[in-house]
């Protein structure tokens, strides 16, 4: 079992930056690659971004390629989402997620990830 608590949400203006934390729970959180997910009103759950196990590989979403960076501290059991230059449409609740699979490719759909965190609001003032 592994249990996932996102931090760090909250209201900003267009343009700022913000970090959300991930606290991962377990031995084996080194082994799991993490993503990142945002789910705005009405809208499906969408991947933002994803980092494999030791950090070498990252993925992005289009939308916030350029904008967003993620990283991780496997000492730590954490995994970060950097936001900068931050748009009204970034506004959502963001998730992450555990994929605990040792798939060798980076995963983007979020019925492939094992487990999740319970959200945290982001919300981005025009």
């Amino acid at each position: 079992q592994v249990q996932l608590r996102e931090s760090g949400g909250g209201l900003v203006q267009a343009g700022d930056s913000l970090r959300l934390s991930c606290a991962a729970s377990g031995r084996s959180f080194g082994t799991y690659a993490m993503g990142w997910f945002r789910q705005a009103p009405g809208k499906e759950r969408e991947f933002v971004t994803a980092i494999s196990w030791n950090g070498g590989s990252t993925f992005y979403a289009d939308s916030v390629k350029g904008r967003f960076t993620i990283s991780r501290d496997n000492a730590k059991n954490a995994v970060y989402l950097q936001m900068t230059s931050l748009k009204p449409e970034d506004s959502a609740v963001y998730y992450c997620a555990a994929d605990v699979g040792l798939h060798t490719e980076i995963l983007v759909i979020p019925e492939e990830y094992d487990y999740w965190g319970q959200g945290t609001q982001v919300t981005v003032s025009s």
